[in-house]
C-alpha cells in the first residue's frame, strides 16, 4: 500500500512540474509576443483547458477523430513554447508569423472548446430517436385490438326423413291396438309393438306412432 501511495505521489510531482514549466514556457512566449499582463497569463490557462477537453472526449470513446484532432493542436502549441523558449527562437526579436500564431490563438482554442463540448456524437442522437420512438410502438401494440379466435364451422343438423303417408283406416284401426293394449298392460304402445302387431315397416310405425 505504501508503495502504491509512494509511485502515484511521484507521478503527481512529476505531473506538477511538467505542468508548471509548460505553464511557464507558454506565458513566456505570449508576453514576447507583444500580450503583456493578464493577456500573457490567460495563454496557457487555454492551451491547457483544450488539452483537457480534448482528452475527455478521448475517453469518452465517442468522435476520436475531433478529440485527437484538438488533442494534436494543443499539444503542438504547448511543445512549440517549449522548444520556443529553449533557444532556437529569439524572444527579443520575436517573428511576424508567432505574432500571428499567438494573437489567432483565442479564436482557434475558442472554436475547438467550443466543438467538442457543445458536439453530440451521433451514436447519442440515434439512441435518442430510438427511445422517443419505441414508446409509440409499444402503445400501438397494446391498443391493438386482440385478434378474434377462428369460427368454428356449424354443425349441419341431419337431414329429416321424409314424412310417411298413413292412411286414415290405419290410424284408426291402430288406435284401436293401442287403446286394447294400454288396457291390458296399462302402458302406451311404443313403435316396435305397434309394428309387430300391424305387421308394417318400421318407418309406417313410427309414423303412426306419432299420430297416436
Amino acid at each position: 500500500m505504501r508503495a502504491q501511495l509512494a509511485r502515484v505521489d511521484a507521478v503527481l510531482i512529476q505531473a506538477v512540474i511538467a505542468a508548471a514549466l509548460s505553464f511557464a514556457h507558454l506565458h513566456d512566449v505570449a508576453s514576447a509576443a507583444g500580450q503583456d499582463g493578464w493577456k500573457a497569463w490567460a495563454y496557457p490557462i487555454s492551451v491547457d483547458l483544450l488539452l483537457v477537453a480534448a482528452w475527455r472526449r478521448l475517453r469518452s470513446g465517442e468522435a476520436k477523430a475531433a478529440g485527437w484532432c484538438w488533442f494534436v493542436i494543443a499539444l503542438a502549441a504547448s511543445l512549440g513554447a517549449n522548444v520556443a523558449t529553449a533557444g532556437l527562437l529569439d524572444l527579443g526579436q520575436v517573428p511576424a508569423w508567432l505574432r500571428i500564431l499567438v494573437a489567432g490563438w483565442p479564436a482557434v482554442a475558442f472554436l475547438g472548446g467550443t466543438l467538442l463540448a457543445h458536439s453530440a456524437p451521433t451514436a447519442t442522437v440515434n439512441d435518442t430517436v430510438n427511445e422517443a420512438e419505441e414508446p409509440g410502438e409499444f402503445e400501438d401494440q397494446e391498443d391493438a385490438p386482440e385478434p378474434e379466435p377462428p369460427m368454428q364451422p356449424a354443425i349441419e343438423p341431419p337431414p329429416e326423413r321424409p314424412a310417411v303417408p298413413v292412411p286414415a283406416a290405419l290410424v284408426e284401426h291402430a288406435r284401436k291396438v293401442a287403446a286394447e293394449h294400454h288396457t291390458r298392460t296399462g302402458a302406451p304402445i311404443d313403435a316396435p309393438t305397434l309394428r309387430a302387431r300391424l305387421g308394417v315397416p318400421a318407418p309406417m310405425a313410427e309414423a303412426i306412432a306419432a299420430h297416436l
